[in-house]
C-alpha cells in the first residue's frame, strides 16, 4: 500500500498496550520517524508497558479525552468496545478510528487468507498454514491468533493466513483476502453485541473485499448478504467442498473428486472433518497447489488447548479443551465423543451472559460426572443430575483422582471464559496440564 494513506496524520494514539498495543506501535515507529504516537491503557498497570520504547507517552489506569481528542487517527486493541462513549465521541468527530488489521491491510503487498467463524477458527488457521508450507510455500500465520499481524509483515512470507475475530473486523475496512471463511455462528460475546445479528454482520465484514468467500451450506447464517462469488463447503449436502462415500468409504472431495480419505486425519469429530473442507477450499481458491500438502493435510494433530491428550495413564484419558470458551465449543467437543467408561466433564468460569441449557441434551445422552466451578458454575448446577459444585478446578481433580478407572476421561472444556481465575485460556490449559500430569 502506498503512503498515501498516511497524508495529513501526525499525531496517532494507540488505545489498549499488550501484545496487540505494542506490535502497533513498533509498526508506526518503522513507518514513518516523524510520527507523533501516544497510547492510552486504562489499566493501572498495562501489560508491555515495560517495553514501550521511552518517546511513546503512556497514560494509563484511564481514558484521556484530551489525547483522544487531539489525534488524526485513533488505532484500538480489538478488546476495547467501538460503543464505549470515549469512542463514540471520537467517531462523532469525525476521527478515524481503525485496528491493527486495517493498518496491515493499508501495507500488506502478498496474497491473504483469513477465517472467522464462533468456533473452529484457530484449528482452521493453524491447519490452512500448516499445509500451505507442506505445498512449498512460505507463510506467516497469525492475527488473532499466535503473532500480532503486523509483525508478520517482517517476515519474508508468499501467504499469510490470518483468524480474524468479530472485534478485529469491526474496525478493519480495507482488507482484501484472495479467500475468506466464516466457519459458523452461535451465540457468544453477548456482553458486547446487540444481539446475534449485529454479532454476525460484524463477521460477515471479512467478505467486504474477498476475492472468494468460503461459507458453510450447513449454517445459512454465514451466507452474505451479496451472494456472488461463493464456494460452499457441507458435511451434508453436495457443494464444491463437500464429503463422497465411495466403496463404503468417505473422502473429502472437491466438485465430486475424491481427495483424501476422511479416516486419513488425524484429528477427531465430525467438525474437524468440517475444517478439512475449509482448508481445501481456502488454499484451492487461493491458487495453492493442495496436493501437495495432503502429507500435512493428513498428520496434523491439532493446537494446545484444543480437545488435546494431555495424559493417558492407566486407561484414563486427560483432555485438554479450554480454548472452549462458549457454549458451541463444548458442545462441538461432546459431540460424537465415544467412550467405554465415565466422562468428567469440568466447566465453568466467566459465563459472559450465555445461555447453558443447550447443553442439556447432550449431557443426558452421556454417562457424565459433571464438575462445576468458577464465576458462574452455579448456572451448569441444574443441567444434570450429577451435577457438583467446586471452587477451583484443583479442587475438582483431587475430588475426582480417587474416583477414575480405566476407560473413563476427564475433559475440561469449560463453556466459559477464564477471567476469573486465570489470565486466559492458555493459562487455564496449562494449569489443567500440570495437574493431570501430577494426578494422573
Amino acid at each position: 500500500m502506498t503512503m498515501d494513506r498516511w497524508q495529513g496524520i501526525e499525531n496517532v494514539v494507540v488505545v489498549g498496550l499488550g501484545i496487540t498495543g505494542l506490535s502497533v506501535v513498533k509498526h508506526l515507529q518503522q513507518l514513518a520517524k516523524t510520527l507523533e504516537i501516544r497510547v492510552i491503557d486504562t489499566r493501572d498497570n498495562p501489560p508491555g508497558s515495560d517495553q514501550l520504547p521511552c518517546n511513546v507517552a503512556l497514560h494509563s489506569g484511564g481514558w484521556n479525552q484530551e489525547w483522544l481528542m487531539s489525534a488524526d487517527l485513533v488505532v484500538t486493541n480489538p478488546g476495547i468496545a467501538l460503543a464505549l462513549p470515549e469512542i463514540q465521541q471520537v467517531l462523532e468527530a469525525k476521527i478515524p478510528v481503525v485496528g491493527d488489521i486495517e493498518l496491515f491491510a493499508w501495507q500488506v503487498g502478498k496474497p491473504v487468507i483469513a477465517i472467522t467463524g464462533s468456533n473452529g477458527k484457530s484449528t482452521v488457521t493453524d491447519w490452512t498454514g500448516q499445509v500451505a508450507k507442506a505445498a512449498g510455500l512460505k507463510v506467516g500465520v497469525g492475527g488473532n491468533i499466535g503473532v500480532p499481524a503486523l509483525d508478520l509483515l517482517q517476515q519474508q512470507a508468499d501467504l499469510y493466513v490470518l483468524e480474524l475475530s468479530s472485534f478485529q473486523l469491526e474496525t478493519t475496512s480495507s482488507l482484501a483476502p484472495k479467500a475468506a471463511a466464516f466457519l459458523n455462528l452461535s451465540e457468544d460475546h453477548m456482553d458486547r453485541y446487540q444481539g446475534m445479528e449485529d454479532y454476525r454482520q460484524a463477521k460477515l465484514r471479512i467478505f467486504q473485499h474477498a476475492q472468494s468467500c468460503i461459507v458453510n451450506a450447513d449454517d445459512r447464517e454465514t451466507y452474505p448478504d451479496q451472494t456472488d462469488n461463493l464456494a460452499e463447503f457441507s458435511l451434508k449436502q453436495k457443494t464444491r467442498y463437500s464429503v463422497v462415500t465411495q466403496e463404503n468409504t468417505e473422502y473429502l472431495a472437491i466438485d465430486g473428486v475424491p481427495i483424501c480419505a476422511t479416516r486419513e486425519l488425524s484429528l477427531v469429530g465430525r467438525h474437524n472433518v468440517a475444517n478439512a473442507l475449509v482448508v481445501l477450499a481456502l488454499l484451492t481458491e487461493a491458487g495453492v497447489d493442495v496436493s501437495k500438502g495432503l502429507s500435512a493435510l493428513k498428520s496434523y494433530n491439532g493446537l494446545t488447548h484444543r480437545c488435546q491428550v494431555v495424559a493417558d495413564n492407566q486407561g484414563v484419558k486427560w483432555v485438554n479443551d479450554s480454548k472452549a470458551t462458549n457454549v458451541a465449543s463444548t458442545l462441538a467437543a461432546l459431540a460424537g465423543l465415544e467412550l467405554d467408561g465415565k466422562l468428567y466433564l469440568l466447566v465453568g468460569g466467566v459465563g459472559k451472559g450465555a445461555d447453558f441449557s443447550e447443553l442439556a441434551p447432550i449431557l443426558d445422552s452421556l454417562n457424565v460426572q459433571l464438575c462445576c466451578f468458577g464465576e458462574d458454575g452455579d448456572q451448569f448446577m441444574p443441567l444434570h443430575r450429577s451435577a457438583k459444585r467446586f471452587d477451583t478446578m484443583h479442587e475438582i481433580i483431587q475430588w475426582l483422582a480417587t474416583q477414575v478407572s480405566s476407560g473413563d476421561m476427564v475433559l475440561l472444556s469449560p463453556a466459559c471464559a477464564s477471567f476469573d481465575q486465570f489470565n486466559n485460556f492458555m493459562a487455564r490449559g496449562d494449569a489443567f496440564t500440570e495437574l493431570a500430569k501430577a494426578y494422573a
